[in-house]
């Protein structure tokens, strides 16, 4: 309610839509003159003795002063603010380029292309032609304008039954311009005998028309009868296509199935193969990672593992690489130079200027050359045998290794507790090992009670163990009976609730069609009573239209009727009341002279009677009657003034005398404040003098 913003205003405008004219009142509304020439205009039509006035119509003057109305420029929207009557060339760009920077201010062109467009254009792409505006003759009725009626998509262009048409009209005008005249008495009988016949040719016709009308329904009914049934034997065919591919896929997915326990069943068999003794290993690690093809290296998808999870998002999926003829328009856009190579033989390094030294770029390729020689020779060099030796060779003797230190003890006592301490270290050294020993035997104790019952050397250790296995294997034996009779248990409630659910779901299965049927059933007949529901209501809303229109005319006439005998009434009201006012003007004006005649007689006669003191009286009457009521009035406002000036000059008084105690009393407070404060400037003087 209260926002500022552009984007969410507080209240905004919309213009309403609605029109208050109810859509069944025709709102064109045609002036007397319009409908008085068009009822002539269908009087000359209908009757050809009637002549029809020329109608005179002022000169258009479309290439004069009216030449703005008929021509003007288009609006085309642009991005760029420029004015609403100009219209700039798109500029052309060629292809595989593009267009230079735009700098900060971008050029103004200097010349621009101005289209025009008219209201009333004549071409091909015109779906409904302009019609000028024409004049008929006085003497003729051309025969054109019996077909203004026909407009474009209603009988134009016009086809064969517009001709038809055309040529029944000419021939009926024909026939009736052989008819007899009315005015002819004794032709009357004859007259009468040719309209009988040419209302039966009629009828004829119009029959034909019915039948012609009638057949082409048929083949069209027959036409729609025929299409619904391939339409319907398509959905057939379509459900039962997808029907057998659904029991298809059903199929496959259950041999998928099989075929996955197959493979599971006989891979735990293998495994239990290799394991016939229910042995518990451990993981090697170092094997796993030595061997590539372990679960390390390639893990298996049915273990969990999908190391090609989200491959396809990589696949590159282009119509041009995929497809043959994607190939073909790449290939097509190719250059030349790629699809016709041309090798040139390339032309031999110099290496050495003209004096026949190497260049110093070839330099160092030809020492490589030499050391990658030098090595190829040292490698392919056969070892030659060892010669025997001509003349004795002195051999050189190794370094004798130095004396090892000893330690001398100068008494018997230091070497007891060297001895001792030697011995201590002996001691500590074995203990280590022992406890070492003894943690490792408590680490791998399983391990050693398996080698103990594995390599038993003690016959009452066997007898144990023979008798434990013994009862193991009674207890195994117990728990599969115990198994095997409650699997039997198991498969035969499985069974017996299989039947029960069978019977069941088939019942419900056919409830379900049922209750389908009867609800596809009652669809149909509520859509059948919707059906003729709505077809009585548009039937009673055509009639209630039709019935409306009927009252609005009558009305309309009542209302006209009453306009018209309003309009005479108030004409001869305006005359009566307009002659009642001059009759009255004019006695008015009689008595008003008769009455000024006696009144001037009158006077006449007071004036030659009239004394000097009486026109002194007269005229000290009108004195009083002027001067006296203006002095009373004066005095009036005198004493008003008199009485209100005691009350101001209270409240004036009063006024003052509190403001004059105010202001002496600030005053009197601004000198305590300003002695104060001298005062205390003194106080601060002083203090600082004795401080100094």
């Amino acid at each position: 309610m209260f926002s500022n913003l552009i984007h969410y205003p507080r209240y905004s405008l919309y213009w309403s839509k609605a029109d208050p004219v109810p859509p069944f009142i025709r709102q064109e509304w045609k002036r007397h003159e319009e409908k008085h020439r068009e009822a002539l205009w269908h009087l000359a039509i209908t009757d050809t003795s009637f002549q029809m006035a020329k109608e005179v119509y002022a000169d258009p003057e479309v290439t004069g002063k009216n030449r703005y109305k008929y021509f003007e420029r288009p609006f085309l929207p642009f991005h760029q603010q420029m004015p609403l009557n100009v219209v700039f060339a798109v500029t052309k760009t060629e292809p595989y380029t593009f267009p230079p920077t735009s700098a900060k201010y971008p050029p103004i062109p200097s010349k621009c292309t101005v289209g025009t467009q008219t209201d009333y254009r004549d071409a091909e792409v015109q779906t409904d032609p302009y019609s000028p505006e024409y004049v008929v003759c006085q003497e003729s009725i051309p025969e054109l304008l019996t077909l203004a009626t026909l407009t474009w998509g209603r009988g134009l262009p016009a086809g064969q039954a517009e001709v038809e048409m055309i040529e029944r009209a000419r021939e009926k005008r024909a026939w009736e311009a052989t008819l007899p005249c009315l005015s002819d008495t004794s032709q009357f009988e004859k007259r009468r005998r040719m309209m009988n016949a040419m209302e039966r040719k009629e009828w004829a016709f119009r029959e034909q028309e019915i039948e012609k009308l009638q057949e082409i329904r048929l083949e069209v009914l027959k036409e729609l009868l025929k299409k619904r049934d391939e339409n319907q034997n398509e959905v057939n065919m379509k459900h039962l296509n997808a029907q057998w591919s659904k029991l298809q896929e059903a199929k496959e997915a259950k041999l998928a199935q099989i075929q996955h326990r197959h493979v599971s069943a006989i891979r735990k068999l293998v495994g239990k193969g290799k394991n016939i003794e229910g042995k518990l290993e451990r993981r090697n690690i170092i094997k796993d990672y030595s061997d590539y093809a372990s679960q390390v290296y390639g893990p298996l998808s049915r273990l969990g593992r999908f190391p090609d999870n989200n491959s396809e998002d990589s696949v590159v999926k282009n119509h041009y690489l995929n497809t043959y003829e994607g190939l073909v328009e790449l290939e097509s856009c190719l250059p030349d130079f790629v699809t016709q190579p041309r090798i040139r033989p390339p032309k031999p390094k110099v290496t050495t200027t003209k004096a026949g030294f190497l260049k110093r770029a070839a330099r160092m390729d030809h020492e490589l050359a030499e050391v990658h020689k030098a090595i190829l020779d040292k490698k392919n060099k056969v070892l030659e045998p060892k010669k025997l030796l001509r003349f004795l060779q002195r051999k050189s003797l190794p370094q004798p290794r130095l004396p090892t230190p000893t330690l001398e003890m100068s008494s018997n006592e230091e070497e007891d507790i060297e001895m001792a301490v030697i011995y201590l270290q002996k001691l500590l050294r074995g203990r280590v090992v022992q406890n070492t020993m003894f943690e490792g035997k408590e680490k791998r104790l399983e391990l050693i009670q398996e080698l103990r019952t594995s390599h038993a050397l003690q016959e009452d250790d066997r007898l144990l163990k023979k008798a434990e296995k013994q009862v193991t294997l009674a207890l195994q034996r117990q728990r599969n009976l115990h198994e095997h009779k409650v699997s039997l248990v198991e498969n035969h409630l499985a069974g017996l609730e299989g039947r029960v659910l069978a019977d069941m779901f088939d019942f419900l299965s056919k409830e379900l069609v049922r209750l389908q049927e009867e609800r596809r059933i009652h669809a149909f007949a509520m859509l059948a009573e919707r059906q003729r529901r709505m077809r009585e209501a548009e039937e009673s809303g055509r009639r209630q239209v039709e019935q409306r229109r009927l009252r609005e005319e009558d009305q309309i006439f009542k209302e006209v009727v009453k306009v018209h005998q309003s309009t005479v009434t108030s004409y001869l009201e305006d005359i009566i009341l307009n002659t009642e006012e001059n009759t009255a003007e004019e006695q008015a004006r009689a008595e008003i002279e008769k009455m000024a005649e006696e009144i001037n007689d009158i006077a006449y006669e007071m004036e030659s009677r009239r004394t000097q003191l009486q026109s002194e009286e007269i005229v000290a009457e009108l004195v009083y009657s002027f001067l006296i009521p203006e002095v009373q009035k004066d005095f009036v406002k005198e004493k008003v003034r008199n009485a209100q000036q005691k009350h101001i000059l209270a409240a004036h008084q009063i006024i003052h005398r509190h403001t004059e105690a105010m202001l002496r009393k600030n005053f009197v407070e601004q000198q305590q404040d300003e002695v104060s404060d001298t005062d205390q400037l003194l106080e601060e003087e002083t203090q600082n003098e004795k401080n100094n």
